[in-house]
């Protein structure tokens, strides 16, 4: 079994950094493209499921990549929850809390690093449990807009066999 990772195409906050969670952006004109590219890399390969983030980003990802019609909305694929720094960049964060971490501290009024953990482990069990491949949305790893990555196995080895592969 191979779970392949796609991060939605770039939208406006995900060029200039800022931190986005909740707001609902549509694809950038190159996010689009980054996103039907994706289409032909993907060609030919069978899942036996496909599972999206709720956002609109997510769902014209998926549906430029040729997978809207198999997409599965799966609320534990939403992002991570940044509260009070919804739209904010790491270095205005910092400016507000000089030792700001992310995977620490999480983000007041928004998620915690536990409660991420804990929605990763739900959609990796799910995952773990599809008689196939499986493709997902991956906004819980840096990867770049439009970026693929596929997860698999060396013998009983879980590995990364791809990682953060975007056309250019």
């Amino acid at each position: 079994m191979q779970i392949v990772l796609v991060r939605h195409g770039e939208t406006e906050w995900s060029l200039n950094g800022r931190h986005t969670s909740r707001t609902d952006l549509p694809l950038l004109p190159v996010g689009r493209e980054r996103a039907a590219a994706l289409g032909p890399r993907l060609a030919g390969w069978e899942f036996a499921s496909v599972l999206r983030s709720p956002l609109r980003r997510a769902r014209e990802t998926c549906e430029l990549a040729g997978f809207g019609d198999q997409a599965e909305v799966c609320d534990d694929l939403r992002e991570w929850d940044y509260g009070e720094y919804e739209g904010l960049t790491t270095p205005e964060i910092r400016e507000q809390r000089e030792d700001w971490s992310l995977w620490r501290d999480g983000c007041p009024g928004g998620d915690h690093p536990a409660e991420i953990g804990a929605r990763a482990d739900r959609v990796i069990e799910r995952m773990r449990g599809a008689d196939g491949d499986v493709l997902a949305a991956g906004a819980r790893f840096a990867l770049r807009a439009g970026a693929m990555c596929v997860l698999g196995f060396e013998r009983e080895t879980q590995v990364i066999q791809l990682w953060n592969d975007a056309p250019q």
